[in-house]
Protein backbone atom coordinates (compact mmCIF):
# COMPACT_ATOMS: atom_id res chain seq x y z
CA UNK A 1 0.00 0.00 0.00
CA UNK A 2 1.55 3.13 -0.74
CA UNK A 3 1.43 6.46 1.26
CA UNK A 4 -2.03 8.23 -0.08
CA UNK A 5 -3.67 5.00 -0.06
CA UNK A 6 -2.51 4.58 3.65
CA UNK A 7 -3.43 8.37 4.49
CA UNK A 8 -6.70 7.21 2.89
CA UNK A 9 -7.29 4.37 5.32
CA UNK A 10 -6.45 6.19 8.43
CA UNK A 11 -9.24 8.87 7.46
CA UNK A 12 -11.36 6.84 6.63
CA UNK A 13 -11.56 5.09 9.91
CA UNK A 14 -11.00 8.28 11.24
CA UNK A 15 -13.83 9.34 9.91
CA UNK A 16 -15.90 5.84 10.66
CA UNK A 17 -15.31 6.13 14.28
CA UNK A 18 -16.69 10.01 14.31
CA UNK A 19 -19.77 9.22 12.23
CA UNK A 20 -20.14 5.92 14.82
CA UNK A 21 -19.85 8.07 17.90
CA UNK A 22 -21.62 11.13 16.67
CA UNK A 23 -24.44 8.53 15.74
CA UNK A 24 -24.56 7.14 19.30
CA UNK A 25 -25.26 10.56 20.27
CA UNK A 26 -27.91 11.69 18.23
CA UNK A 27 -30.35 12.32 20.41
CA UNK A 28 -30.72 14.01 24.20
CA UNK A 29 -29.16 11.15 26.41
CA UNK A 30 -26.52 10.12 24.00
CA UNK A 31 -28.41 7.47 22.81
CA UNK A 32 -30.90 6.08 20.24
CA UNK A 33 -34.16 4.05 20.52
CA UNK A 34 -34.49 1.99 23.98
CA UNK A 35 -30.82 1.85 24.82
CA UNK A 36 -29.47 4.29 27.36
CA UNK A 37 -26.11 5.90 28.38
CA UNK A 38 -23.91 2.65 29.44
CA UNK A 39 -21.64 4.76 31.82
CA UNK A 40 -23.20 8.12 34.42
CA UNK A 41 -21.91 9.53 37.27
CA UNK A 42 -24.39 9.50 40.14
CA UNK A 43 -25.01 11.02 43.58
CA UNK A 44 -26.78 10.06 46.77
CA UNK A 45 -27.38 10.85 49.96
CA UNK A 46 -26.04 9.22 52.92
CA UNK A 47 -25.72 10.33 56.66
CA UNK A 48 -22.20 11.53 58.29
CA UNK A 49 -22.31 9.33 61.99
CA UNK A 50 -19.15 11.52 62.41
CA UNK A 51 -21.30 14.39 63.49
CA UNK A 52 -24.06 14.40 65.72
CA UNK A 53 -26.73 14.97 64.90
CA UNK A 54 -25.71 13.16 62.13
CA UNK A 55 -25.36 15.49 58.88
CA UNK A 56 -26.28 14.47 55.23
CA UNK A 57 -23.28 13.42 52.37
CA UNK A 58 -23.73 13.60 49.06
CA UNK A 59 -22.01 10.29 47.95
CA UNK A 60 -20.98 10.41 44.26
CA UNK A 61 -20.42 7.03 42.02
CA UNK A 62 -20.05 5.68 38.60
CA UNK A 63 -22.90 3.59 36.97
CA UNK A 64 -21.73 1.56 34.26
CA UNK A 65 -23.98 -0.66 32.77
CA UNK A 66 -23.64 -4.07 29.96
CA UNK A 67 -22.58 -2.52 26.34
CA UNK A 68 -22.86 -3.91 23.22
CA UNK A 69 -19.37 -5.92 23.63
CA UNK A 70 -16.48 -3.39 22.43
CA UNK A 71 -14.62 -0.53 23.86
CA UNK A 72 -16.15 1.78 22.01
CA UNK A 73 -20.05 1.50 22.55
CA UNK A 74 -21.41 4.35 24.34
CA UNK A 75 -24.62 3.03 24.95
CA UNK A 76 -26.16 0.03 26.84
CA UNK A 77 -27.28 -3.41 25.63
CA UNK A 78 -31.39 -3.10 25.64
CA UNK A 79 -32.86 -5.59 27.86
CA UNK A 80 -36.77 -6.93 28.30
CA UNK A 81 -35.85 -8.12 31.95
CA UNK A 82 -33.86 -5.93 34.86
CA UNK A 83 -30.60 -7.06 35.52
CA UNK A 84 -28.43 -7.95 38.23
CA UNK A 85 -26.34 -5.60 39.53
CA UNK A 86 -22.84 -5.33 41.87
CA UNK A 87 -21.63 -2.56 44.27
CA UNK A 88 -18.02 -1.73 44.34
CA UNK A 89 -16.35 -0.52 47.70
CA UNK A 90 -12.83 0.89 47.57
CA UNK A 91 -9.93 0.69 50.23
CA UNK A 92 -8.25 2.93 52.15
CA UNK A 93 -6.51 4.87 49.21
CA UNK A 94 -9.59 5.81 47.36
CA UNK A 95 -10.64 4.75 44.16
CA UNK A 96 -7.76 2.90 42.45
CA UNK A 97 -7.10 0.40 39.24
CA UNK A 98 -9.19 -2.23 41.52
CA UNK A 99 -12.55 -0.68 40.75
CA UNK A 100 -11.84 -0.58 36.64
CA UNK A 101 -10.96 -4.25 36.98
CA UNK A 102 -13.22 -6.06 38.36
CA UNK A 103 -16.51 -3.34 36.65
CA UNK A 104 -14.73 -4.74 33.26
CA UNK A 105 -15.39 -8.45 34.01
CA UNK A 106 -18.65 -8.11 35.53
CA UNK A 107 -20.43 -5.49 32.92
CA UNK A 108 -19.43 -8.09 30.45
CA UNK A 109 -20.75 -10.96 32.18
CA UNK A 110 -24.13 -9.04 32.34
CA UNK A 111 -24.17 -6.70 35.21
CA UNK A 112 -24.69 -3.31 36.41
CA UNK A 113 -21.91 -1.98 38.35
CA UNK A 114 -21.69 1.40 40.75
CA UNK A 115 -18.44 2.03 42.11
CA UNK A 116 -19.00 4.58 44.97
CA UNK A 117 -16.51 7.29 46.51
CA UNK A 118 -16.97 7.05 50.34
CA UNK A 119 -13.78 9.49 50.73
CA UNK A 120 -14.71 12.51 48.34
CA UNK A 121 -17.63 13.39 50.17
CA UNK A 122 -15.52 13.54 53.60
CA UNK A 123 -12.36 15.09 52.61
CA UNK A 124 -10.80 12.39 52.88
CA UNK A 125 -6.93 11.64 51.37
CA UNK A 126 -5.97 8.55 51.98
CA UNK A 127 -4.76 6.16 55.74
CA UNK A 128 -3.82 9.21 57.37
CA UNK A 129 -7.18 10.83 57.53
CA UNK A 130 -9.63 8.22 57.15
CA UNK A 131 -12.22 7.89 59.27
CA UNK A 132 -11.95 6.51 62.79
CA UNK A 133 -13.35 3.16 62.07
CA UNK A 134 -15.03 1.59 59.02
CA UNK A 135 -18.75 1.22 60.52
CA UNK A 136 -18.93 5.33 60.15
CA UNK A 137 -19.05 4.39 55.87
CA UNK A 138 -21.70 1.19 56.64
CA UNK A 139 -24.30 3.90 55.98
CA UNK A 140 -22.81 4.55 52.25
CA UNK A 141 -23.35 0.77 51.09
CA UNK A 142 -27.03 -0.04 51.95
CA UNK A 143 -27.66 3.70 50.66
CA UNK A 144 -26.10 2.32 47.44
CA UNK A 145 -28.16 -0.34 47.79
CA UNK A 146 -31.31 1.58 47.59
CA UNK A 147 -29.63 3.61 44.57
CA UNK A 148 -29.14 0.90 42.91
CA UNK A 149 -32.92 -0.93 43.52
CA UNK A 150 -34.56 2.08 42.04
CA UNK A 151 -32.80 1.82 38.92
CA UNK A 152 -35.62 0.95 36.32
CA UNK A 153 -33.17 -1.74 34.53
CA UNK A 154 -31.63 -3.34 37.82
CA UNK A 155 -33.50 -6.66 39.69
CA UNK A 156 -33.80 -5.15 43.24
CA UNK A 157 -33.68 -8.98 44.84
CA UNK A 158 -30.61 -9.46 43.12
CA UNK A 159 -27.41 -6.92 44.22
CA UNK A 160 -24.33 -7.51 45.68
CA UNK A 161 -21.56 -6.31 46.60
CA UNK A 162 -17.90 -6.62 46.33
CA UNK A 163 -14.91 -4.25 48.44
CA UNK A 164 -11.20 -4.04 49.14
CA UNK A 165 -9.17 -4.01 52.35
CA UNK A 166 -11.58 -0.77 54.07
CA UNK A 167 -14.09 -1.70 51.63
CA UNK A 168 -14.24 -5.57 52.27
CA UNK A 169 -14.66 -4.62 55.91
CA UNK A 170 -17.73 -2.71 55.07
CA UNK A 171 -19.38 -5.39 52.16
CA UNK A 172 -18.77 -8.23 55.22
CA UNK A 173 -20.21 -6.17 57.94
CA UNK A 174 -22.99 -5.80 55.58
CA UNK A 175 -23.98 -9.35 55.60
CA UNK A 176 -24.52 -8.94 59.51
CA UNK A 177 -28.21 -8.52 60.46
CA UNK A 178 -27.22 -5.97 62.77
CA UNK A 179 -26.36 -3.48 60.11
CA UNK A 180 -28.39 -4.55 57.62
CA UNK A 181 -31.39 -3.65 59.94
CA UNK A 182 -29.79 -0.27 61.20
CA UNK A 183 -28.62 1.32 57.80
CA UNK A 184 -30.79 -0.42 55.81
CA UNK A 185 -34.18 -0.63 56.71
CA UNK A 186 -34.51 -4.18 56.59
CA UNK A 187 -32.68 -4.29 53.10
CA UNK A 188 -30.43 -7.10 52.65
CA UNK A 189 -27.29 -7.73 49.66
CA UNK A 190 -27.97 -10.81 47.79
CA UNK A 191 -24.62 -11.39 47.96
CA UNK A 192 -20.96 -10.75 49.09
CA UNK A 193 -17.25 -10.62 48.06
CA UNK A 194 -14.65 -9.63 51.16
CA UNK A 195 -11.51 -9.10 49.58
CA UNK A 196 -8.70 -9.06 52.53
CA UNK A 197 -11.20 -7.50 54.87
CA UNK A 198 -9.04 -7.08 58.23
CA UNK A 199 -10.62 -10.54 60.08
CA UNK A 200 -8.76 -10.26 63.22
CA UNK A 201 -10.97 -7.09 63.91
CA UNK A 202 -14.45 -8.78 63.63
CA UNK A 203 -15.86 -9.25 67.03
CA UNK A 204 -12.37 -7.74 68.68
CA UNK A 205 -12.95 -6.92 72.21
CA UNK A 206 -9.17 -5.57 73.44
CA UNK A 207 -9.12 -2.32 71.49
CA UNK A 208 -10.75 0.42 73.30
CA UNK A 209 -10.91 2.36 69.76
CA UNK A 210 -13.20 -0.69 68.42
CA UNK A 211 -15.01 -1.44 71.25
CA UNK A 212 -17.79 -2.29 71.87
CA UNK A 213 -18.03 -4.09 68.42
CA UNK A 214 -21.75 -3.29 67.70
CA UNK A 215 -21.41 0.30 67.83
CA UNK A 216 -17.73 1.18 67.28
CA UNK A 217 -16.12 -1.85 65.60
CA UNK A 218 -17.70 -4.45 63.52
CA UNK A 219 -19.95 -7.38 65.15
CA UNK A 220 -20.09 -10.64 63.25
CA UNK A 221 -22.12 -13.00 64.67
CA UNK A 222 -26.16 -13.28 63.41
CA UNK A 223 -26.17 -13.03 59.40
CA UNK A 224 -28.24 -12.30 56.68
CA UNK A 225 -28.23 -15.75 54.95
CA UNK A 226 -26.58 -14.45 52.11
CA UNK A 227 -24.00 -16.10 50.38
CA UNK A 228 -19.83 -14.31 51.78
CA UNK A 229 -17.04 -14.89 50.02
CA UNK A 230 -13.76 -13.77 51.63
CA UNK A 231 -10.67 -13.80 49.46
CA UNK A 232 -7.07 -13.81 51.01
CA UNK A 233 -3.38 -13.83 50.83
CA UNK A 234 -1.41 -16.40 52.86
CA UNK A 235 1.21 -12.84 52.83
CA UNK A 236 -1.25 -10.27 54.24
CA UNK A 237 0.04 -8.04 56.34
CA UNK A 238 -3.39 -7.33 58.12
CA UNK A 239 -4.08 -10.31 59.48
CA UNK A 240 -0.75 -11.71 58.75
CA UNK A 241 -2.20 -14.69 56.51
CA UNK A 242 -5.61 -16.40 56.12
CA UNK A 243 -5.49 -17.25 59.62
CA UNK A 244 -7.99 -15.15 61.18
CA UNK A 245 -10.37 -15.15 58.57
CA UNK A 246 -10.71 -18.95 58.39
CA UNK A 247 -10.83 -18.50 61.93
CA UNK A 248 -14.18 -16.23 61.54
CA UNK A 249 -15.92 -18.68 59.26
CA UNK A 250 -15.53 -21.44 61.73
CA UNK A 251 -16.78 -19.30 64.05
CA UNK A 252 -19.92 -18.19 62.56
CA UNK A 253 -20.81 -20.75 59.91
CA UNK A 254 -22.25 -23.09 62.11
CA UNK A 255 -25.21 -21.21 63.28
CA UNK A 256 -25.66 -19.67 60.24
CA UNK A 257 -26.27 -21.95 57.78
CA UNK A 258 -22.51 -22.72 56.58
CA UNK A 259 -22.71 -19.41 54.54
CA UNK A 260 -18.92 -18.46 54.93
CA UNK A 261 -16.18 -19.49 52.60
CA UNK A 262 -12.96 -18.39 52.29
CA UNK A 263 -10.54 -18.60 49.30
CA UNK A 264 -6.92 -18.58 49.87
CA UNK A 265 -3.96 -17.44 48.01
CA UNK A 266 -1.10 -18.85 48.50
CA UNK A 267 2.10 -16.30 48.61
CA UNK A 268 -0.29 -13.06 47.77
CA UNK A 269 0.09 -10.39 49.58
CA UNK A 270 -2.84 -7.66 50.30
CA UNK A 271 -4.20 -6.12 47.65
CA UNK A 272 -2.98 -8.61 45.42
CA UNK A 273 -5.39 -7.91 42.95
CA UNK A 274 -4.16 -3.99 42.89
CA UNK A 275 -2.18 -3.68 39.57
CA UNK A 276 -0.14 -0.75 40.41
CA UNK A 277 3.54 -0.44 41.30
CA UNK A 278 4.11 -2.28 44.78
CA UNK A 279 3.84 -0.08 47.80
CA UNK A 280 4.04 -0.29 51.30
CA UNK A 281 2.67 2.16 53.92
CA UNK A 282 2.39 2.59 57.84
CA UNK A 283 -1.10 1.55 58.98
CA UNK A 284 -2.24 0.74 62.96
CA UNK A 285 -4.54 -2.13 61.59
CA UNK A 286 -1.94 -4.11 60.31
CA UNK A 287 -0.29 -6.84 61.80
CA UNK A 288 -3.40 -7.67 63.79
CA UNK A 289 -3.52 -4.49 65.32
CA UNK A 290 0.15 -4.81 67.18
CA UNK A 291 0.12 -0.89 67.51
CA UNK A 292 -2.70 -1.05 69.88
CA UNK A 293 -0.64 -2.81 72.55
CA UNK A 294 3.22 -1.50 71.19
CA UNK A 295 2.47 1.65 70.00
CA UNK A 296 4.72 0.95 67.35
CA UNK A 297 2.91 1.44 63.67
CA UNK A 298 3.08 -1.77 61.51
CA UNK A 299 3.97 -1.48 57.69
CA UNK A 300 1.56 -2.99 55.40
CA UNK A 301 3.46 -4.36 51.96
CA UNK A 302 0.75 -4.02 48.73
CA UNK A 303 2.44 -6.13 46.26
CA UNK A 304 0.10 -6.84 43.01
CA UNK A 305 0.23 -10.54 41.69
CA UNK A 306 -0.91 -10.62 38.24
CA UNK A 307 -2.42 -14.33 37.63
CA UNK A 308 -3.48 -14.43 41.48
CA UNK A 309 -5.54 -11.06 40.56
CA UNK A 310 -7.08 -12.48 37.58
CA UNK A 311 -7.96 -15.62 38.89
CA UNK A 312 -9.52 -13.52 41.84
CA UNK A 313 -11.79 -12.10 39.54
CA UNK A 314 -12.91 -15.10 37.92
CA UNK A 315 -13.78 -16.18 40.36
CA UNK A 316 -16.16 -13.46 41.70
CA UNK A 317 -17.85 -13.31 38.42
CA UNK A 318 -18.57 -17.24 39.16
CA UNK A 319 -19.97 -16.48 42.49
CA UNK A 320 -21.79 -13.34 41.51
CA UNK A 321 -23.23 -15.45 38.49
CA UNK A 322 -23.91 -18.35 40.78
CA UNK A 323 -25.87 -16.27 43.61
CA UNK A 324 -27.50 -13.16 41.84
Amino acid sequence: MNQRRLWCAVVGLALGLFTAAASAGGDEDGCRGSTVPALSFIQFQSPNLATTPPSLLTIKGKLSLPTRGNDWDLCAVPSKRKLPAVLILHGSAGVDSRGDFYQAALNEAGFVTLQIDMWEARGVTGIVNRPAAPILTYPDAFNALAFLAAQPNVDPERIGVIGFSWGGVVSLAASEQLYATQFGGGRKFKAHVANYPVCWGANVTSIPALFPPAQKGTQYLHLTGAPVMIQIGTKDSYDNGSGPCKALAAAVNPSNGNVVEVVEYVGAYHAFDRFQVPVSTPDPFADEGSYFRTGVLPIVQIVPDVAQGLLSRSRVVRFFKRNL
